[in-house]
């Protein structure tokens, strides 16, 4: 989840005079409703199978955009090319391509194409709608300095037009660098007024309510507040009944996250087999492969280290073949762990040191800084307690400079505890005290 600025401009409620307008007839939207219309479909028949009649809807209102495998399902159901329904201007392909990019999870690349096109375009609209797309990309790869500063800046370009929908989306992708950067309050103001616009008679992308439910859950579980966060997962799950079998997956995933940091694990295993059901529907090996890595931590939480192992197995196996290092960077810091409650410290310090490696080939700086601390726990499990202290400090001197703040709590309260036993109590309450700030 991901801000800056504040919510004055953001209304609870909007007046139907306020709706977005559709997209230009030349966009994917219009071409793939007009595409819809000849064929003589109704948006529940074109997404019968797969989809939804609200995907469908957002789909044609600008509001969503294709994945590469949606886009071969509609064409495919309409009798037309994928070409057919994206176009084949010169000027509009680098944008779909940047689109389809950021759909399929290619982030980097993605943004990449953003960051050109956002230096050749001048008109204020479009210019917003480019901003968007790198707020989501810039935080998929936890940048959320960046994503804060594209969120606001996307905002405040689509209410300038009256655009309070695609403003929403922005603010919630605002909201979710805020949540990285640990500003909890702003984070949590901009998504209950994101939350006030789904709820109002607005063409919002169909899973954003549920997306904001569970951010504002996230936040309350970090905030040591489990119960109201467990009741803002309860009101998700109630909704993702109408989503289709992708988002429902997606969001089933963020629901297992959730309630594995409130600390309901029975509650996580459950919701996480489930997504993994609906991600196999879907033929996603990726959010298989990070699905099985959650799973395996649940279950390493609970004790059932077999359990963990044999997720952890698939998980790796899965990202191997896939061939994603900067996500196999947080299954090897996961096996370290499960090696190391294992009492298999030679394990744990190859799979530590591999998970090192990954995450820092990849600049996946929080697989880097756990595996960091897992390395300080063995060294610390085998009483050499200089190595231990040397990786902690590292780990603590890489959150502060990235500004992973959940993670230098962490590190404190790990070296806390260490120079303790040193009998530093000094300098152990020193420690304490910085990380209960």
């Amino acid at each position: 989840m991901y801000l800056a600025g504040t919510l004055t401009d953001m209304p609870q409620h909007t007046s139907v005079a306020t709706r977005p307008q559709r997209a230009p007839a030349g966009d994917f939207g219009a071409r793939l409703k007009a595409t819809r219309l000849r064929a003589g479909l109704t948006q529940a028949r074109l997404a019968e199978g797969r989809y939804t009649k609200a995907y469908i809807s957002a789909l044609e209102n600008g509001l969503s955009r294709p994945s590469i495998a949606a886009l071969d399902f509609l064409a495919a159901r309409l009798g037309v090319t994928p070409t057919e329904l994206l176009g084949a201007g010169p000027a509009r392909w680098p944008r779909v391509e940047a689109d389809l990019r950021l759909a399929a999870g290619d982030w980097q690349t993605a943004l990449d194409a953003y960051d050109r096109l956002l230096e050749a375009e001048t008109q204020p609209l479009r210019r917003a709608s480019i901003q968007l797309g790198r707020a989501e990309a810039l935080a998929r790869l936890d940048r959320p300095a960046e994503g804060v500063t594209a969120g606001s800046e996307a905002a405040a370009g689509f209410l300038s037009h009256g655009r309070v929908a695609e403003a929403a989306m922005a603010r919630y992708w605002q909201a979710s660098g805020l949540y990285r950067l640990e500003n909890a309050d702003e984070a949590r103001a901009l998504l209950r007024a994101v939350l006030g616009v789904t709820r109002a008679d607005l063409p919002v992308e169909p899973d954003l309510e549920v997306r904001t439910l569970i951010a504002l859950a996230m936040i309350d579980s970090r905030e040591g507040q489990p119960a109201r966060a467990l009741t803002f997962l309860e009101e998700a799950r109630a909704r993702i009944g109408g989503l289709d079998d992708r988002r429902r997956a997606a969001f089933l995933e963020s629901l297992a996250v959730g309630y594995r940091e409130t600390g309901d694990y029975e509650a996580a295993v459950s919701t996480a087999t489930q997504a993994i059901a609906y991600f196999r529907a879907a033929e996603d090996e990726l959010e298989i492969a990070v699905l099985d890595n959650e799973l395996a931590l649940t279950h390493l939480a609970l004790g059932s280290l077999a359990k963990a192992r044999s997720h952890a197995t698939a998980a790796h196996a899965r990202m191997e073949t896939i061939g994603n290092q900067a996500r196999l960077a947080n299954v090897l810091e996961t096996e370290a762990q499960i090696a190391l409650a294992s009492d298999d410290l030679a394990g744990a310090e190859h799979l530590a040191a591999a998970a090192i490696e990954a995450g820092g080939t990849t600049g996946n700086h929080k697989a880097v800084i756990s595996a960091t601390i897992t390395r300080g726990r063995i060294a610390r499990r085998r009483g050499d307690v200089a190595s231990a202290m040397a990786d902690l400090e590292q780990a603590i001197a890489a959150a502060r400079e990235i500004g992973r703040s959940a993670q230098l709590r962490d590190c404190l309260v790990e070296l806390s505890d260490l120079v303790a036993e040193q009998g530093d109590t000094k300098r152990a309450y020193e420690l304490a005290r910085e990380a209960l700030r």
